[in-house]
């Protein structure tokens, strides 16, 4: 029997493409490539589809489940903001994703923000592209040994990210109230409470879902409450940081700088963050390598196969992921 699987993935070129046909391949999928960003286009996908595999862009509500055809849905990333769980588990329609395709790639971009804020390298660079040779532009800068990196999250990628930076002689700090302290400190890490960890981190990394719960966290209270020097990273999502609340504490001097590759709208189009020197700034670009572009395909591709075939996923989400 064929299945009809609509990939809606941007990032999908015609390899990665071929990756997902070939793992696709024994259940006889007719894999069609269609860009869905309107939620009636997603629906009519979905009514004539056994599979859906989506980017973060696409909008799986939960009219997307009133079908008789959908069985899995596959998220081409880590994140399922965009999917309503909930419909899917009251539908019986199976949701999938890539937990572990870029971790390196995410932490790697992550502590590449942070360094590249906290040593001022923009400052630096635009100094010398025009015509200058003044260290003092990037005034203040702290030294990393000893400084804290503060980790608001602490999933597969921060923890990744604090066995990268073991050498670098910082202390880590972890605010994630859902794991239990020892499971943090075998990290070499110290579980805080959040006003702790916005008090005591030269640089704070944010590593958390969005949620109800965490939109917004990164607001006005919480940038009066962190150091002056401090440099903030941003490689979840950009709903977890009140932008024009990042813009006004930059403005008065409430932290340094940030190193951003989410944003509130993809692409930003009138956020306050834009044109400021103390603002870097990615085009959620974090998760790229051309080994992670592989994984991704073969890892969700594989997953809505063995859901055809009627076999378990290897990564289901669950309506308490």
């Amino acid at each position: 029997m064929s299945h009809r699987v609509v990939i809606s993935d941007a990032k999908a070129d015609e390899s990665d493409l071929e990756i997902h046909r070939e793992a696709l391949s024994d259940v006889d999928a007719e894999v069609v490539s269609r860009e869905l960003r309107d939620e009636e286009e997603v629906r009519e996908a979905a009514r004539e589809s056994a599979a859906l595999i989506v980017d973060t862009r696409t909008p799986v509500t939960e009219g997307v489940f009133d079908s008789d055809e959908l069985r899995v849905v596959g998220r081409a990333g880590i994140g399922v903001d965009n999917i309503a769980i909930d419909a899917a588990a009251d539908a019986g329609i199976t949701v999938v994703n890539a937990p572990t395709y870029c971790l390196d790639e995410v932490a790697t971009h992550a502590l590449s923000l942070l360094l590249a804020c906290s040593r001022n390298l923009p400052a630096y660079d635009e100094e010398v592209r025009d015509g200058g040779w003044d260290w003092r532009v990037g005034e203040p800068t702290v030294r990393l040994r000893n400084a804290t990196l503060g980790l608001a999250g602490f999933g597969r990628i921060p923890r990744r990210l604090a066995t990268m930076v073991q050498g670098f002689g910082c202390e880590i700090a972890v605010h994630d109230p859902y794991l239990p302290d020892g499971e943090i400190e075998s990290y070499n890490a110290e579980s805080v409470g959040f006003e702790e960890l916005l008090e005591r981190s030269d640089l704070l990394s944010i590593h958390l879902p969005l949620t109800d719960e965490t939109e917004g966290t990164f607001d006005r209270e919480a940038f009066e409450a962190m150091l002056d020097h401090a440099v903030l990273a941003n490689t979840a999502r950009g709903g977890i940081v009140d932008e024009d609340a990042l813009a006004e504490a930059l403005e008065d001097g409430e932290i340094k700088g940030a190193g951003l590759d989410v944003m509130r709208e993809e692409p930003p189009e009138d956020s306050p963050l834009l044109g400021r020197d103390d603002v870097l700034l990615s085009p959620h670009a974090g998760w790229y390598s051309e080994s992670a572009r592989e994984d991704l395909a073969r890892e969700v591709a594989g997953d809505v196969a063995r859901v055809l075939s009627g076999e378990e996923p290897s990564n289901p989400v669950t309506d308490d992921w």
